[in-house]
C-alpha cells in the first residue's frame, strides 16, 4: 500500500468514510496513462456496494484503452467544505474530503450490469428518475462504455484524507489583529427549471439535499 509521506494524521482507511464521500461527490477525475502520455479525465461515477463505476464513451482513451484488458487507474474525488483563513498567510488551508484510489478498471461487458449500472447512474440525479426517461436504446448501449474499480482486494489501494475545523495558528500570531476563521462553503442544487410543460418530480437531485447542514465545528 502506498502511504502518503505530508500530513498523515489527515489520512483514514475506514470504509465507512471513502464510501460518505464517493457517493456524495458528483464528479471524479481518473487518472490513466495511454501511449506513454499521462491523462485525467474528469466523469461521472456511482458506487454499487463494493465497486465503483466510471461513464465514458466507447471512442474516449479510458473506452478504447480497456477493451483489450484492464487498465491501471488512479481515482480521485475532493468535497470542498470551507476556505481556512488564518492570521499568517503560511497556515491558510482548506476543510475538505478527499479519496484516492489506485486499481485496475475493468470494461463491464456483461449487458444485465451494465443496464443496472447505467440505472444507477440515472438515479444519483434524481430518485426514481430511471423510471421517469426512456431507456438506453441499442446504439446508445453501443456508444456507452462503463467500467468497474474494485474499492477491495489484492492490487487495490485506497485512502480518504480530510481537514476540518479552524485555522491553526502559531501561538505568537494569536494576538495579531488580524481576522481569522472558516468560511464554510457547500455545493447546493438551485430551483429547478422545466424544459417544457408538466409538474417537477419530487426528488430532483438527491445527493446535495443532505449538504444544507453546519459546518463541521471539530478541529485537527
Amino acid at each position: 500500500m502506498l502511504l502518503p509521506s505530508r500530513l498523515a494524521e489527515r489520512i483514514t482507511y475506514a470504509d465507512g468514510a471513502l464510501c460518505a464521500v464517493l457517493d456524495e461527490a458528483l464528479v471524479c477525475h481518473v487518472g490513466v496513462v495511454v501511449d506513454g502520455e499521462p491523462h485525467v479525465l474528469p466523469t461521472m461515477h456511482c458506487r454499487v456496494e463494493d465497486r465503483l463505476y466510471l461513464h465514458a464513451s466507447t471512442a474516449s482513451r479510458m473506452g478504447l484503452a480497456a477493451r483489450s484488458a484492464p487498465m491501471r487507474v488512479c481515482v480521485t474525488v475532493s468535497i470542498l467544505d470551507g476556505l481556512v483563513l488564518a492570521r499568517s498567510a503560511f497556515h491558510h488551508s482548506l476543510n475538505y474530503r478527499s479519496v484516492v484510489i489506485h486499481a485496475d478498471a475493468a470494461l463491464v461487458r456483461d449487458d444485465e450490469e451494465k443496464a443496472r449500472v447505467l440505472a444507477a447512474f440515472v438515479e444519483r440525479a434524481g430518485a426514481g428518475r430511471s423510471d421517469q426517461c426512456r431507456g438506453p436504446n441499442a446504439r446508445e448501449l453501443a456508444a456507452t462504455a462503463v467500467l468497474a474499480v474494485p474499492l477491495t482486494g489484492d492490487g487495490v489501494d485506497t485512502a480518504v484524507k480530510a481537514r476540518t475545523g479552524p485555522p491553526v495558528d502559531d501561538e505568537a500570531d494569536l494576538a495579531l489583529p488580524h481576522w481569522a476563521g472558516v468560511v464554510p462553503v457547500q455545493l447546493v442544487a438551485a430551483a429547478p427549471r422545466p424544459d417544457g410543460d408538466g409538474p417537477v418530480p419530487s426528488g430532483l437531485a438527491p445527493t446535495l439535499a443532505h449538504l444544507d447542514r453546519p459546518a463541521p465545528r471539530d478541529a485537527s
